[in-house]
């Protein structure tokens, strides 16, 4: 499931703790494909030996916590992990003794089961869909008894001096009788395979929860030792999630296998621990596992009962309760999320089976689990992550800017109403909005954006401006939910034509800023005027004409240089229109920018904003003395430059 804000006010997803190793060398020019051929080739040729480890590693996630009980309870290392083994061992062995027993009792009753499926199919022969089968069929058998007619070959008579045929001799090859030993190989040899992986996989667990703590420290030691406290914290919050996760996921799974038993049994189908068990394993599979189940016990039901009424009640139990445990319950439990994107879970899917056939397939989902925990967690291996999570590769913002850049202003569109659905719209210009014009003022900065670019994010900005102008702001919901609760929420109610203009800075983004903190002000009553920076310049600054402006709030991305060249145009503005209270709003694009005395020293103002939110709340109680102050009135810089505003 794709990750989604906490809160109203945060879209920013704070990434999980990495381990890094000290020094880390470059990256050499080694081919990445070389690489993942021989990782593949080895897990395939070394299937038999990896499948038992893997399945064995598996169990050590699900049977920690029971060690750690056991040893809580002073049972000691050993006895501890040998109860657990055994326990697991014995579950195990009771499982295969059921599931023999279930098939022998399936393969008994296989003639009795042939009757029925004949009679319901001489049943069905009646109907329109019968006689058409029937039809179909008699079609292809006409034809194939053409084909297959022989053609008839021309008489010869044998010559008169010819010998008479020889007639075949019968010769009849017996085999001798198998001795005791071959006979005994042929009778073990289709359990010899499963019974040597089962003992692999118990040894390899044995010694797994043994050297726990070993096996930690050297993973430790491969991962990253320069910071131990990260590293282990890291270790420990993957092993316990990873176990929280396989045991929740199996007692859910077994408790599916368990409803689905004893469904089965009241309704009256044959061997139903067998098909119980078999749903409970096909619930690792993914997407397919649990209808796949359902298909042998409908076959079942259908050769077992003469009518269709069991069959109907099969198909209502798996319809009616995998919804339930996968759309309700599992959410509850485990968030509904393996951490793994929908599309990784197909193609571990696909992958797994198609290098360790079946066994894959079961084992593909927890793999791939892993594999995302350590990329989570190893900088080295955080590609997996990219590649398997789900969550976004790119940060809102990040994907805000690359959609700008990329001139598509209906998938920008797309991506604000989606992030408007748990926040704000103040909200959503501070934290998203700005900070991808903060991203495009620095590439400008550097050079990197064509003016045919330029123009394309200042088009697509303007769209989106456009678009979301008749969006509800926070101001308008509160003051819906004020009137209907008898509160009173104050918007300012001021004089039109031109009480407020907002002058943007010269960065080439500034008048999307502009545009936005006008829409921002006509949503709280306040009645704004866009002026672009050409019509205040140096040049124009005395044809410019201000009208009944009362408030001036300069707008600006500052990079390098833009203190002094602030500053000047703060000077001008303020010979223009004495009587104006002055806001400066400036947002820092770089790291090495002014702390708060000195963005107030280098910039006179009224008032300094770091944010639209902290902009829209100064000018508010500007314009109107009788709405209450914001938060930040009691000091000239209420944030520092560039950090994100609380909501």
């Amino acid at each position: 499931m794709a990750t989604r804000p906490n809160s109203r006010s945060s879209l920013i997803v704070p990434r999980p703790t990495r381990i890094a190793a000290a020094g880390t060398p470059a990256p050499t020019v080694t081919s990445p494909l070389l690489i993942a051929a021989l990782l593949v080739t080895g897990l395939y040729l070394g299937r038999d030996v990896l499948i038992p480890i893997a399945i064995a590693i598996l169990l050590s996630f699900v049977l920690g916590p029971l060690v750690n009980l056991l040893r809580r309870w002073h049972f000691g290392r050993f006895l501890s992990v040998a109860v657990s083994v055994l326990m697991t061992l014995s579950v195990v062995g009771a499982l295969g003794t059921l599931i023999g027993v279930q098939l022998a009792d399936i393969a008994t009753d296989v003639p009795r089961y042939r009757t029925t499926i004949e009679r319901k199919i001489e049943g069905l022969q009646d109907t329109p869909a019968g006689r058409m089968a029937e039809y179909v069929t008699s079609i292809g058998r006409t034809m194939h008894r053409d084909e297959a007619k022989p053609k008839p070959e021309p008489e010869t008579k044998p010559a008169p001096d010819a010998a008479p045929p020889e007639k075949a001799i019968l010769v009849e090859v017996k085999d001798r009788a198998p001795d005791a030993l071959t006979l005994a190989g042929t009778l073990l040899s289709p359990i010899l395979h499963p019974l040597a992986t089962i003992g692999i996989v118990f040894v390899v667990l044995l010694f797994l929860l043994m050297q726990r703590e070993d096996l930690r420290d050297r993973m430790i030691r491969l991962a990253g030792s320069s910071d131990l406290h990260r590293t282990t914290v890291a270790m420990d919050d993957a092993a316990k999630r990873l176990s929280r996760y396989f045991l929740v996921q199996l007692a859910l799974n077994a408790a599916f296998g368990l409803i689905v038993g004893i469904g089965l049994y009241l309704i009256g189908v044959p061997s139903p621990v067998l098909w119980g068990i078999f749903s409970a394993l096909m619930r690792f599979v993914p997407y397919i596992g649990a209808f796949v189940s359902a298909l042998f016990p409908l076959a079942l039901a259908a050769a077992v009962d003469p009518g269709w009424t069991m069959v109907v009640e099969t198909l209502i139990l798996f319809v009616v309760l995998e919804p339930i445990v996968g759309h309700f319950i599992e959410p509850m439990l485990y968030g509904h999320s393996t951490g793994m994107s929908p599309f990784a879970v197909l193609v571990s899917a696909l992958f797994w089976t198609w290098l360790w056939g079946p066994v894959g397939l079961l084992l593909s989902t927890p793999l791939t689990v892993c594999l995302v925990v350590l990329g989570r967690h190893v900088d080295k291996l955080e590609f997996l992550d990219v590649l398997f999570g789900d969550r976004p590769a790119l940060t809102p913002v990040e994907n805000f800017y690359q959609r700008i850049l990329a001139g598509d202003p209906d998938e920008v569109q797309e991506h604000a109403e989606l992030i408007l659905k748990t926040c704000p719209l103040v909200s959503y210009y501070d934290e998203v909005v700005i900070k991808g014009l903060e991203l495009a003022a620095r590439d400008a900065a550097r050079g990197v954006l064509t003016p045919e670019q330029k123009a394309d994010i200042r088009q697509s900005l303007s769209g989106l401006v456009e678009d979301l102008a008749d969006h509800e702001d926070v101001a308008d919901h509160e003051a819906r939910e004020g009137a209907s609760t008898g509160a009173s929420v104050v918007r300012a109610n001021v004089a039109p034509n031109g009480t407020v203009l907002c002058v943007a800075g010269r960065s080439f983004v500034d008048g999307a800023a502009c545009a936005i903190l006008v829409q921002l002000l006509g949503n709280r009553g306040i009645d704004a005027r866009l002026v672009p920076f050409s019509d205040v310049a140096r040049a124009k600054i005395d044809t410019f004409e201000p009208g009944p402006a009362r408030i001036v709030c300069i707008v600006s991305t500052a990079i390098s240089g833009e203190p002094t060249h602030l500053r000047r145009l703060a000077e001008r503005l303020r010979r223009k229109i004495p009587g104006a209270h002055m806001v400066v709003g400036l947002w820092q694009a770089d790291e090495s920018g002014l702390d708060e005395a000195a963005q107030a020293r280098a910039i006179p103002a009224d008032m300094h904003v770091a944010s639209l939110r902290s902009a829209v709340e100064a000018i508010v109680a500007a314009v109107d003395p009788t709405a209450p102050a914001p938060a930040n009135a009691d000091r000239p810089v209420p944030h520092p430059v560039g950090a994100p505003v609380p909501a």
